[in-house]
């Protein structure tokens, strides 16, 4: 199978873009590259806050002596990336919001590794949302300085397509907080530089959903941002990880919708957690069946 090597970089580049890379499950650091690209052409402060969460959760992970392998496949900086995406997505630049930054950082650092440790199943992207949950309203509760919900990142101009493909692409783009059809087509080809089927299986996911979400009529401004398709493209992939079959991540697509049309109602930033949500519960099905349902004797024809 093609797939671009990395091993050529050195190692502490390699570390910290293996972390912004593991965002969409992928061990490459050439794929977190041009997720840092993506991020760049659309929003240069967020592009920084994803390198420098990665090189914080990579070096808080090197200083408390975790696994060496983990670190180096940036197991320790995904989360930490996004927690520091999101700090600059929600709050202007400043004292206050970068100390949020590095502390929540070192604080989703530990977190990976205590989920790790002591959680039974996959925990995803958990650490990065329970910390930006404390981040974001620690922020609130300190007057740190919010950035306009109706604020307009200046990035490179985007073409000029269909808007139901760029809704498709807005959906890859939003996993790291990006409204951009040129953030989604690099995190998409720095996916397929990984693995092809990786990639197959986020724009199949974005454009399910986006479907999906057009024909329930839920709300096209939403819908044109891609925010019901990057929580489908997340659970696509990793689903598909778990279960080499097709049934598992469709059944993880379709759950992320009504899980992303409901629940900001929980009053809480919406983040990845309909994403997790829906791979647990796909995850707690092929428990169920494991255990409960035992496999068929093959009937004797006669």
């Amino acid at each position: 199978m093609f797939r671009v090597s990395d091993e050529a970089i050195p190692a502490p580049v390699r570390t910290v873009a293996r972390g912004i890379g593991q965002i969409f499950f992928q061990e490459n650091a050439v794929t977190g590259g041009l997720f840092t690209l993506g991020i760049l052409v659309n929003s240069p402060l967020m592009a920084v806050g994803a390198v420098a969460g990665s090189a914080i959760g990579a070096i808080t992970a090197g200083a408390a002596k975790f696994d060496a392998v983990e670190v180096s496949a940036g197991i320790y900086g995904f989360n930490s990336s996004l927690v520091g995406i999101a700090t600059l997505f929600f709050f202007r630049p400043g004292v206050g919001s970068l100390g949020l930054l590095v502390v929540g950082c070192v604080v989703a650092a530990f977190l990976t590794r205590l989920m790790r440790r002591f959680v039974p199943f996959t925990t995803y992207t958990m650490p990065f949302i329970v910390t930006t949950w404390a981040v974001f309203f620690l922020g609130i509760a300190l007057g740190v300085a919010r950035v306009e919900p109706a604020a307009v990142v200046a990035g490179t101009p985007a073409p000029v397509v269909v808007p139901s493909i760029e809704a498709v692409f807005h959906g890859i783009g939003q996993v790291k907080f990006q409204g951009s059809i040129w953030a989604g087509i690099l995190f998409l080809v720095g996916i397929a530089l990984s693995d092809w089927r990786h990639a197959a299986w986020v724009l199949a996911a974005s454009i399910i959903a986006t479907s999906m979400a057009f024909l329930l009529h839920s709300p096209r401004e939403d819908i044109a941002l891609g925010l019901y398709g990057y929580n489908a493209t997340l659970a696509a992939v990793a689903l598909y990880l778990w279960k080499r079959s097709l049934i598992p991540p469709l059944l993880g697509i379709l759950l992320t919708i009504p899980l992303t049309e409901y629940f900001p109602l929980s009053g809480l930033p919406t983040l990845t957690t309909p994403f997790v949500l829906a791979t647990w519960m796909v995850l707690v099905f092929g428990w169920l069946e494991s255990k409960y349902v035992a496999p068929q004797e093959p009937s004797i024809a006669t």
